[in-house]
């Protein structure tokens, strides 16, 4: 209320849901508590954290309305821009606005600059200005809105302030994408609360009916509100999360320093300089790499060092890694061919893969390709077993050996050394034969990881029933060749 007792257009930001609110009223009809059913083996790089989703508000509407400490104006560099959040901010602000900003003599883009909020709810807003994007410029794109996100909140650090209000920064007539943008938004946020958060006490997103989708979509993968919605949105995650500040990383910049001039390149002063380089330091200049064409004659020759030769497939792997992040990989999800399910007897991570569920001659495997790394990738960090289903599968769901050569080969060594068992289920006589050769003349190190299992009885001795979900196929056909066994865990009815 205004102090004549009129009803005040400004709103309080207290009244308004925060993130985690919105979830629990949807859990109201459902299970009662989410948390407890979920898995304790989590491998998000965004982990749940109550407190964190506690000081995060999605609100639809004109962020010149909140009352809170600060709001942020995007404009252009002359912070002259006329766009609506831009005009609405000058018009409740009132005239002193303009005359202030003169006093700023623009913002370059990707700054932040503060005036005092004057007629708004607000006691300050923070001016800044995101990037004209334009795809061939991407990256320099991506870093000028991550400074945005960024300086904003450095602002608001150093002002002490307790709540702040974003309107999404990337405006129409500056062409970015909106889902890249937002991706961009809420990782920075989320990165920035992680470390300095102490002080915030809310981030309110102020979107319009056309940004709400977007930030309704994104918003669980960085800032998931149990652990169940944590597993939930793993495999949605871009590839580039950017480093430990939210800022993106590009690998193919890194400059890296393989060998001291002058000096003959053997293994033992690769390893004193890996060494001595510890002591420079992480930045690109510290990481210089040499001639790269000079690199892939030497492959070619069969003469560059083992070394050499394993930072040659990271990069190849990293660039696979970007191209499975960026594609759009729904219909290959939409499979349900793999996913993350329980633990095993030794608390290790267990994938399923179901054989029947793959049309090999129906769906782009390059793609199929994409998606397993865009799931696996975060899993392998750690030890972790697969389990194939072979169940019912026929030559429409084989996949060629070609196909599983060329995976082999490009996922990075991470997977191979933590992957600890194969379980093949229900195998064939001729899938047998040909696991035999693959693995005995193609990948001959996966040999003596895969265990056949004629039963799921036999699978249950080194996987829980609980702690896996089986697709009722897989059930149907064990009970019918093996009789049945096992009624307590019914299958998993998203599967």
């Amino acid at each position: 209320m205004d102090p004549l007792g009129a009803p005040s257009q400004f709103v309080d930001i207290d009244s308004l849901l925060c993130w985690t609110d919105t979830y629990e009223n949807k859990q109201l009809d459902s299970r009662p508590n989410p948390d407890e059913e979920a898995p304790v083996d989590v491998r998000s790089p965004f982990p749940y954290r109550k407190d964190i989703n506690a000081k995060i508000v999605l609100w639809k509407g004109d962020v010149a309305l909140l009352n809170c400490t600060a709001i942020v104006n995007t404009s252009n560099e002359s912070l002259t821009d006329k766009n609506p959040v831009s005009e609405s901010i000058f018009m409740h602000a009132g005239p002193d606005l303009r005359d202030d900003l003169q006093k700023l003599k623009g913002c370059r883009t990707g700054e932040a600059k503060l005036t005092k909020g004057f007629n708004l709810a607000a006691r300050f807003i923070i001016h800044t200005v995101g990037p004209k994007y334009k795809s061939r410029y991407r990256t320099a794109a991506e870093s000028s809105l991550y400074s945005c996100y960024r300086n904003v909140l450095q602002l608001a650090k150093e002002q002490a302030m307790c709540s702040i209000g974003f309107c999404v920064i990337n405006s129409l007539k500056r062409c970015y994408p909106l889902e890249d943008a937002t991706h961009i938004a809420l990782r920075t946020v989320r990165r920035f609360l992680e470390i300095h958060g102490e002080t915030l006490e809310k981030v309110v997103f102020a979107v319009s009916d056309l940004e709400e989708a977007t930030y309704q979509k994104l918003l669980p993968l960085y800032f998931p509100r149990s652990l169940e919605e944590e597993i939930r949105s793993l495999p949605y995650l871009p590839a580039d999360i950017g480093n430990a500040e939210g800022e993106p990383v590009v690998p193919e910049r890194q400059i890296r320093i393989s060998e001291k001039p002058g000096v003959p390149d053997d293994a033992s002063d690769e390893e004193g300089l890996e060494a001595d380089l510890s002591f420079i330091g992480s930045h690109a200049f510290a990481r210089m790499e040499g001639d790269v064409d000079k690199q892939r004659r030497l492959i070619l020759q069969g003469q560059l060092s083992e070394a050499a030769l394993q930072k040659q497939h990271q990069r190849n792997y990293n660039r696979w890694l970007c191209q499975a992040r960026a594609e759009d990989l729904s219909d290959i999800a939409s499979l349900k061919a793999l996913y993350q399910t329980g633990v095993d007897n030794c608390g290790r991570t267990v994938m399923v893969v179901v054989g029947r569920n793959i049309p090999v001659t129906l769906i782009d495997m390059e793609k199929a390709l994409l998606y397993f790394i865009h799931v696996m990738d975060h899993i392998a960090v750690k030890e972790y077993v697969l389990v194939y289903f072979h169940t019912l599968t026929n030559d429409y769901n084989q996949l060629d050996s070609n196909f599983l050569k060329k995976l082999y080969d490009v996922v990075d060594t991470k997977y191979k050394r933590n992957l600890k068992a194969l379980y093949f289920v229900h195998p064939t006589f001729r899938s047998k034969v040909s696991a035999w050769f693959f693995t005995t003349f193609t990948v001959s190190g996966l040999k003596d990881k895969i265990h056949y299992v004629e039963s799921l009885q036999q699978l249950f001795t080194a996987i829980p029933p609980e702690q896996i979900d089986l697709p009722p196929f897989v059930l149907e056909y064990d009970a019918r060749e093996n009789g049945p066994y096992y009624s307590s865990y019914p299958p998993s009815p998203d599967l």
